[in-house]
């Protein structure tokens, strides 16, 4: 693997990355434990999309009013992750981790053990636990990419955001896979009792935090914040060490913050983050309440609901790792031609969903499964590309945390208009129009679009240039 350095005369050449022995084996246990948390994370996070129609169902909220209950959650995210990146460069990295854990295992609970009445008491009541949620989730991607920065040089880490996207689709996985099993419900013979696992959409509430607990406490007792902690030594080449400086260096608050936010390719990959946060969040957030309202097909008994839960994660995969190996050694660690070429197949298809699916011809829930497959594979492929490696490449070893908080900030604001606005959008449409359910697709195309004039821009800009993010 090749790193710049500084050679005698200033220039900037090729060396060798020699890590020390038995470095990768240890590294990989980290990033597996870290991973492994923050899949869990995902759990908790997805489990109301899942729950959703059932949710929705019993209380009697309207699209608008569950959207405006993710607008609190992703917008309490948003700003935690800009408070909390802060304050994960303070504490550590797997400190942050497992605060977060702790937290969101308590609130989902809560969520599933209360039920309040009232429509009004409903609503604030569901919207105050899952907005607190949001902010105690914060902790988790900062606190992850602050101890991988300091264990990945800048030419490995557009691999480890793509391998890192498969650890939290793990999480995806799990709750696609496990919420229809608990939504059905299951009878089991224990000490000669039968027992009744689920058949509630409350079970998507207890279950998952249980495996949040367990291997948070395992992550905690296994990772290291850096290589020095398990005494190992990281090469980096010249540019890189002038950034991160000392590893150990307590670097206060005000100084990170005018760094990070002087920076002006951090504000321009914040905005094109802000527009992937808007197109993934109403594909991740909508998509079971689209197969149920618009085809009539519910997550616990339809097929192919259930194979396209089991497929998004494994699509959204496949995007994250390719985007990841070709910014690093096709691009040499430039993100932005990459993620602009992501954004612009992104918005092909999503005007493809949205011209195809309003033909009463061709329409079929089938083809919009593969088309909300391929909006899936583009769609976290600039979320892992922008939000991970871009985040580390930007902020260095002693201010990753807060660089991830900001930009990832950005994602989750943009997110929150895909809450309580397209909500209240798609009851319009449904009920004015005669666009129904494909206002859902015309509603992401703007954003997609200005996504890839954004990394166009910072592609322009710093090319043929060494610049960070470029």
């Amino acid at each position: 693997m090749s790193e710049s350095t500084t050679h005698s005369g200033g220039k900037i050449g090729p060396t060798e990355i020699h890590h020390p022995p038995a470095f990768r084996g240890r590294r990989g246990l980290n990033w597996f434990m870290l991973g492994l948390t923050y899949a869990s994370y995902y759990m908790c996070r997805y489990n109301l999309s899942i729950a959703a129609p059932r949710f929705m169902g019993e209380f009697g909220l309207s699209n608008a009013a569950y959207g405006a209950i993710n607008t609190g959650r992703h917008w309490s995210y948003a700003v935690g992750q800009f408070l909390n990146g802060l304050f994960t460069d303070k504490l550590g990295g797997k400190q942050a981790m497992a605060l977060g854990a702790a937290l969101t295992i308590l609130l989902n609970i809560l969520f599933g053990i209360v039920s309040p009445t009232g429509s009004i008491s409903v609503f604030l009541f569901f919207f105050f636990i899952r907005a607190s949620d949001g902010y105690a989730q914060s902790f988790g991607a900062p606190g992850m990419i602050k101890v991988n920065t300091a264990w990945f040089v800048r030419s490995e880490r557009g691999r480890f955001a793509g391998v890192f996207g498969l650890m939290i689709q793990i999480g995806q996985i799990s709750i696609n896979a496990l919420g229809p099993w608990l939504l059905v419900g299951h009878t089991f013979l224990i000490f000669g009792h039968e027992v009744i696992i689920g058949g509630d959409w409350r079970w998507l509430f207890y279950v998952p935090p249980c495996f949040v607990a367990v291997v948070v406490v395992m992550m905690y007792l296994l990772v290291k914040n850096n290589p020095e902690e398990a005494g190992y030594e990281i090469q980096h080449d010249a540019n890189e060490a002038a950034i991160d400086g000392d590893h150990s260096e307590k670097i206060p608050l005000t100084t990170v913050l005018v760094t990070i936010l002087s920076k002006k390719m951090v504000w321009i990959t914040a905005f094109a983050y802000f527009c992937t946060g808007f197109v993934r969040t109403a594909q991740y957030d909508w998509w079971v309440i689209y197969f149920d309202q618009a085809w009539g097909l519910d997550i616990a008994t339809s097929t192919l609901v259930i194979i396209t839960g089991a497929l998004l994660p494994l699509t959204a995969f496949f995007g994250s790792i390719s985007s990841g190996f070709i910014s690093d050694l096709l691009f040499k660690g430039k993100r932005a031609p990459v993620a602009m070429a992501l954004y612009g197949l992104e918005s092909a298809v999503i005007l493809a969903a949205a011209l195809i699916l309003s033909d009463i011809d061709t329409a079929s829930p089938q083809l919009a499964a593969i088309l909300m497959l391929l909006i899936s594979l583009t769609c976290n492929s600039t979320h892992s590309i922008l939000g991970t490696a871009a985040a580390m490449d930007l902020g260095g070893r002693k201010m990753a945390g807060f660089a991830a908080g900001v930009i990832d900030s950005f994602q989750y604001f943009g997110a929150g208009m895909a809450g309580f606005g397209l909500g209240y959008l798609l009851d319009y449409a449904k009920e004015q129009t005669a666009l129904g359910w494909n206002a859902w697709f015309y509603a992401m195309l703007p954003f997609s679009l200005l996504g890839m004039i954004l990394m166009g821009f910072i592609w322009y800009r710093t090319r043929g240039s060494s610049v960070v993010g470029g």
